[in-house]
């Protein structure tokens, strides 16, 4: 089946074909480094690593998710905390990589940093400006929207419209309001680089244009991010990027990932409601979190609550019960594929509702089975289906042992369990039923079958 994508500058969901047969190169925007990732940022990092996992099953990928090391905020956190900038970057770099890491989301090929490519930039500000396409003003070099006449294909914006809508007060340096930096001039207390037009650091956009131009070539086949990087970020790099190149698209396809709001609120600052995944994780298995963000199609808005994190973990409740008890050996688990119509759903345009469904279906086929070779081909398959999703990466008794404050341990389940087998041994029925109560008010259900009492947690 030919991989289906929706692409943005089109408006509509249509067959992928790499630019180069067999080989497929794909950006992300990355994290600014100043503070922790919300769980926001962590939306598109899940979504299109879920679509690096897809696309290698078929291609050779390049993908490369950019670090921005230099911006206004980090100078702003530097300033704030009396701490040098590279510290800054540094700690929250890896505290980026470790936070992605626990909702398991595979390293990048590339992760190119911004404070690493500044001469690629200037060498591509001083092509716009060569060309026609920019020009300095009072030490900031700025592009020239008027001299792009395809400004507002991405994000279907009219520029006239923007510019009757304005009511941005205008520097006097700009030539038009919507004009946007490439370079501005830095003050000695401020991180800068030398430059044909003073010491000064490059605009947020044209980072991305130089890194994905040095790693990734001219046009890239994908360039994906959150719907809020549409406009401005996403338009201005492909007005740059097309007049850096002669013309050349930037990206041949542009994803983008839905909003995600927190109990139907908007998250941000102002209202105190953002949740930075670095606190999420010391509470909240990283799959939970992982599964919450894909239960909802990439493109559509997301709503984060407690009811999204309760589902989630119900969810991976029932896929590790399926395969709980079940020993696959490793051969059988490296033959083992993934169902077709799981991977058909990931491929149209990455329906992971459609998807999760097929994963179910699956867990209840292996549920029923009572052939032993089937059992250990439908768990194989349960593995394979989660490694391409990025869940089940656990041991399934692991999964259920698993405790937090306020629950009870493995050990006191087991203990209560015990107690119970002893219970109904004597025919105590009353304290049987007891203890099975007191495990269900502490979150627990039990099963009893052939092979004794399994236990799990139910919430």
């Amino acid at each position: 089946m030919t991989i289906q994508l929706h692409d943005t500058l089109q408006g509509k969901k249509v067959p992928f074909e790499p630019l180069k047969e067999g080989e497929v190169t794909m950006y992300l925007c990355g994290p600014t480094v100043y503070n922790y990732a919300h769980i926001g940022n962590a939306r598109p990092a899940v979504v299109f690593d879920l679509l690096a996992r897809v696309l290698r099953r078929h291609y050779k990928l390049t993908f490369a998710r950019n670090i921005t090391d230099v911006d206004d905020k980090i100078n702003a956190a530097s300033i704030e905390t009396g701490k040098p900038i590279d510290e800054i970057t540094a700690r929250y770099i890896k505290a980026y990589n470790d936070d992605m890491g626990a909702l398991g989301v595979q390293p990048p090929d590339i992760e190119p940093r911004a404070t690493q490519h500044i001469d690629v930039m200037i060498r591509m500000i001083e092509k716009l400006v060569d060309e026609g396409f920019a020009y300095e003003a009072d030490g900031h070099v700025l592009f020239d929207v008027d001299s792009y006449d395809r400004y507002g294909e991405l994000s279907k914006r009219n520029l006239r419209e923007m510019i009757a809508g304005s009511r941005v007060e205008v520097a006097p340096y700009k030539k038009a309001a919507h004009d946007f930096v490439l370079w501005k001039p830095s003050t000695p207390e401020l991180p800068g680089w030398d430059s044909p037009w003073g010491r000064g650091r490059p605009g947020w956009h044209i980072e991305c244009s130089a890194m994905a131009e040095q790693h990734l070539g001219d046009t890239i086949d994908i360039h994906a991010g959150g719907q809020d990087l549409v406009f401005p970020h996403h338009e201005n790099e492909c007005a740059q990027s097309a007049c850096a190149h002669d013309g050349a698209p930037f990206a041949r396809y542009w994803l983008h990932n839905g909003f995600l709001s927190i109990d139907e609120t908007k998250m941000s600052k102002s209202l105190g409601n953002v949740l930075l995944v670095h606190d999420l994780v010391e509470t909240i298995p990283g799959e939970v979190i992982r599964l919450a963000l894909l239960g909802a199609h990439y493109r559509q808005p997301l709503d984060w609550s407690a009811e999204t994190i309760e589902s989630a973990r119900k969810m991976l409740d029932r896929l590790y019960g399926a395969i709980r008890g079940i020993d696959v050996p490793d051969e059988v688990r490296a033959a083992a594929k993934v169902p077709e119509a799981l991977v058909a759903a990931l491929e149209d345009d990455l329906n992971t509702p459609k998807a999760l469904a097929e994963f179910f279906a699956l867990a209840r086929r292996l549920n029923k089975a009572s052939d032993p070779a089937e059992i250990e081909s439908l768990a194989a398959q349960m593995y394979a289906a989660g490694e391409l999703m990025g869940l089940l990466s656990g041991d399934p008794e692991d999964w259920f042992a698993g405790h937090v404050e306020g629950q009870l341990s493995a050990d006191e389940i087991e203990a209560f369990i015990e107690q119970r087998n002893a219970a109904k041994v004597a025919r105590d029925f009353e304290k049987a039923d007891a203890i099975r109560d007191r495990l269900a008010e502490g979150g627990v259900t039990i099963q009893d079958g052939r092979e004794g009492t399994t236990w799990r947690r139910s919430g």
